[in-house]
């Protein structure tokens, strides 16, 4: 749902178009968009892509590229599931504005007013906390904070206790004051729609949006969908070869990236945008009040040029392109990738889904349909996407390769180590909960309580440093584990980094700080 660092800066920093452009466009025709996407799929080795284009109330392209799993290699189609992970929280903030219309909430409602036992760490931001703030990604907590509840299984973590454990994350900025990118918030805006609305919050979404813009194979999550013979698997890369990935979380964090659709049934939702919040013979999801203010920026991403500017609406990234008004999400699972583009001012809409997680294949694909209809010429999308991710993998691997031949390096000079037993025993982390570190076979070996997927052995590497290598290689995020030590030179905690700048954010090791489970934790 989470996003991953492969592709976060698209998700999270728009990526916007060149700014040269030519007198008239070239629009792509559909043998020209089967040939760019073709060709993303080579070169970025991802399995399978659908892609829709919407333009003046009509889908002029909607088609399945590839197949939905190495494991089955069957066609994608344009009525192909996948999961759109973070375009989910567009539906989200479409909910409560729909409350909003029916007078149940106002965007400026406090959350402890629906919540009461919502709480934060500080307890002026409790109070103030509206629901404006739980979809605008300004809450003073760090990039992906607290995510590992959710990320990257299922977890044994419930909404209740997910909700509860919010006032143990320490914020990294004052409220209000800076952008970074939020999960949880959303799940807690779920909740609001719950509470408010006295409908289970999947049926709401299911009820109140699908099933009115007759998305009929759509469902609020994997979990809900009544026909999985057209559902893809996620893929993720490793050692130049992909691994087909299971679900990376569960029904816990629908409203933050639960939603599986297809081009087809997505394209229904992005014309009612388009339209304001209307379809059909005149009905509406929402008044055209809500529709302005899911548009309207509310956080500031990147300042400068009013121009260019670059911002967070309600569940939209907000930005202008070459002088249009821009409004898109991205979003990502383990081994799914997906982007909905909305130009309101050509009356476009493109969405692409894809099962691997390559930011920089769907922005390809994007980008060269966009630039047709902005008049862009000379730009090869796929050829810059790929040698900005080339360069970004061989900075990465450079940095975890020199890590390893260090460890060889030490285990060839028989270079002490420290004894395992001073570094066994349960810690615990007061919103994480229990990791147990134990003797396995002789290696130190890590095993998370509420996150399955956090287990794999332990190396050691340099002082009181080892490294985890998790077992599921399709997680690529293994991480140095620092312990301290009390008195006695026995581990009384530690703290996790991850060792490739490349690993997803929602893996937020930064903001663990285990202590051994004899000592209280406040």
């Amino acid at each position: 749902m989470i996003l991953t660092t492969r592709f976060k800066l698209a998700l999270c920093l728009i990526a916007l178009v060149s700014t040269s452009v030519s007198l008239k466009a070239q629009i792509l025709t559909d043998k020209q968009i089967d040939s760019v996407v073709e060709k993303t799929l080579t070169t970025f080795n991802v399995p399978g892509i659908a892609v829709a284009v919407i333009k003046d109330g009509k889908v002029i392209h909607s088609k399945g590229y590839g197949v939905r799993s190495i494991k089955t290699n069957l066609k994608v189609d344009e009525n192909t599931l996948f999961g759109v992970a973070s375009n989910s929280k567009a539906f989200t903030a479409a909910a409560l504005g729909m409350l909003v219309d029916e007078k149940k909430i106002t965007w400026d409602t406090k959350v402890t007013d629906i919540i009461p036992e919502f709480k934060m760490y500080d307890p002026f931001v409790t109070s103030e906390f509206t629901v404006r703030d739980l979809l605008t990604h300004r809450s003073g907590l760090g990039l992906g904070a607290g995510d590992l509840m959710i990320w990257p299984d299922s977890s044994t973590v419930t909404k209740s206790q997910l909700i509860h454990n919010l006032r143990y994350l320490k914020p990294v900025s004052s409220f209000r004051t800076k952008y970074d990118y939020d999960n949880l918030m959303y799940i807690v805006a779920g909740e609001v729609v719950e509470r408010a609305s006295g409908i289970k919050y999947e049926d709401f979404i299911e009820g109140r949006i699908i099933k009115p813009l007759g998305m009929s194979k759509t469902a609020a999550s994997w979990y809900r969908l009544k026909d999985k013979t057209n559902v893809i698997d996620g893929h993720a890369p490793y050692q130049d070869k992909l691994l087909p990935v299971g679900l990376s979380f569960g029904e816990v964090a629908n409203a933050a990236g639960g939603i599986y659709s297809s081009v087809a049934d997505m394209s229904k939702w992005v014309m009612a945008m388009l339209n304001g919040g209307k379809y059909g013979d005149n009905n509406k999801l929402f008044s055209p009040a809500v529709a302005k203010e899911l548009w309207t920026p509310q956080t500031i991403i990147a300042g400068g040029n009013p121009a260019s500017f670059n911002s967070y609406g309600l569940g939209w990234f907000l930005s202008n392109v070459n002088g249009k008004f821009q409004a898109t999400h991205t979003g990502g699972l383990s081994g799914i990738v997906t982007q909905v583009t909305i130009l309101p001012a050509l009356n476009l809409g493109i969405i692409v889904l894809t099962n691997q997680q390559s930011g920089a294949a769907f922005n390809a694909i994007t980008n060269s349909i966009k630039d047709g209809y902005l008049g862009i010429k000379g730009q090869d999308r796929i050829k810059t996407y790929n040698e900005n991710r080339l360069e970004n993998e061989k900075q990465a691997n450079e940095i975890v390769a020199k890590v390893w031949a260090d460890i060889e390096i030490a285990q060839k000079a028989n270079a002490t180590k420290p004894e395992i037993k001073n570094y066994l025993g349960t810690f615990a982390d007061a919103w994480f909960g229990e990791v147990m570190i134990s003797n396995l076979n002789g290696k130190m070996h890590f095993q998370a309580k509420n996150a399955p997927k956090l287990r794999g052995d332990m190396t050691f590497y340099k002082g009181n440093t080892f490294i985890v290598k998790w077992y599921d290689r399709s997680l690529d995020a293994d991480a140095f584990v620092n312990f301290s030590l009390n008195n006695e030179a026995k581990a009384d905690g530690f703290k996790i980094e991850a060792i490739s700048p490349l690993t997803d954010f929602s893996f937020d090791f930064q903001d663990l700080n285990f202590k051994k489970n004899n000592e209280k934790i406040q």
